[in-house]
């Protein structure tokens, strides 16, 4: 079965091969997130965590409205122009791009995922008109130093770029190694840049979520690792924190809402922290 909006796409932009009888990441979230670019599979699965760790759909919401506040945030306060999104996910409302270049019709944005619903998605829909710029880059956040050098065709890493890695980092099993590429990212941007991350944990409330872990780990792909506050604070280690620091993503700057009485924030398992490169 094909996604009605692929029928209309040129032959080179549809995915050469997948596989829509397994649940994936991507597809899932954009059910949790009320879109309809998903199959049986990802429902089916979406439904079960759903009934595992009710909370999912609050976590699936928050981070995705942690996108928004993070880079009005980055492009407005922080004056970064240049944004490198590792792990973008199907787009729904709101994408990297469209909410920078409201605050700056001049910034210019880089996607990167490698899955090819995605792919063929992403270059249809994650389009922007001058001055601003988008790109897609096809590749595995395991292999910085192609992202990089595909980037590098869009922006300039000689200027300030922000970092954007929401909800990939857990994809990647072995926490030295996700730290490794986290540094060669780093290493890459000068001074003026900042990096802005979510990771699921089962800390916030999120121990209810082992078993819909368990099973998603078994059911759909690609598995996930959670990560305690201490081990996602590894890959903050060379950058200052924007305060608050590393919270529950709703935590960070919450956009007040109607009638606010100024109390907190509800609580997600979803850690989300933005950081600046001295």
């Amino acid at each position: 079965m094909t996604a009605d909006w692929m029928k209309s796409l040129p032959l080179d932009r549809q995915p050469a091969d997948f596989d829509t009888g397994v649940a994936h990441n991507a597809r899932v979230w954009n059910y949790w997130l009320g879109g309809k670019d998903n199959y049986t599979a990802d429902r089916e699965v979406g439904d079960r965590v759903l009934e595992m760790f009710p909370g999912i759909v609050q976590v699936a919401r928050a981070g995705r409205a942690f996108l928004g506040r993070v880079v009005r945030y980055l492009a407005g306060e922080a004056g970064v122009r240049q944004f490198l999104d590792i792990g973008t996910g199907l787009p729904t409302a709101d994408n990297t791009h469209e909410v920078a270049q409201r605050v700056a019709p001049d910034a210019r944005v880089v996607y990167v995922d490698n899955d090819p619903l995605v792919l063929a998605h992403a270059r249809a829909l994650l389009t922007s008109a001058p001055p601003g710029v988008t790109a897609y880059v096809d590749a595995d956040l395991r292999d910085p130093a192609a992202i990089l050098r595909a980037a590098a065709g869009t922006l300039d890493f000689t200027e300030p770029v922000a970092l954007v890695l929401l909800g990939i980092l857990n994809f990647i099993d072995d926490t030295d190694e996700a730290v490794a590429v986290v540094d060669q990212l780093l290493d890459a941007v000068p001074a003026g840049s900042y990096l802005a991350l979510t990771h699921p944990t089962l800390e916030l409330g999120g121990e209810a979520n082992t078993e819909a872990m368990r099973f998603w780990n078994q059911r759909a792909r690609p598995p996930i690792t959670a990560r305690s506050g201490a081990e996602v604070a590894r890959f903050l280690e060379r950058v200052e924190l924007v305060p608050p620091g590393l919270v529950s993503c709703t935590a960070w700057r919450p956009d007040p809402a109607p009638n606010d009485a100024g109390g907190p924030a509800e609580v997600v398992a979803l850690y989300g922290a933005v950081g600046r490169k001295a």
